[in-house]
């Protein structure tokens, strides 16, 4: 009796632990989704503030899909 309760604690802590590295990962999964979005939003934003040649060419290819999208 003494071994099978020994076995399934120890099965019990391994299960356990898989669970909450999972819980860790996602949320580290997440905090590289939002660390990627602030990067890209930077980048635009750095983009149209200052007149620069990219900025100009990126601005009007969006103008160009929304007005694509648009049906215009």
């Amino acid at each position: 009796m003494k071994k099978l309760r020994a076995f399934l604690l120890k099965t019990n802590m391994r299960f356990s632990n898989l669970v909450n590295n999972q819980k860790g990962s996602q949320t580290l999964e997440w905090i590289g989704i939002a660390a990627v979005v602030v990067i890209v939003v930077g980048l635009i934003s750095t983009a149209f503030s200052s007149n620069t040649e990219f900025g100009t060419t990126v601005l009007d290819k969006f103008k160009g899909w929304i007005e694509k999208m648009g049906g215009e």
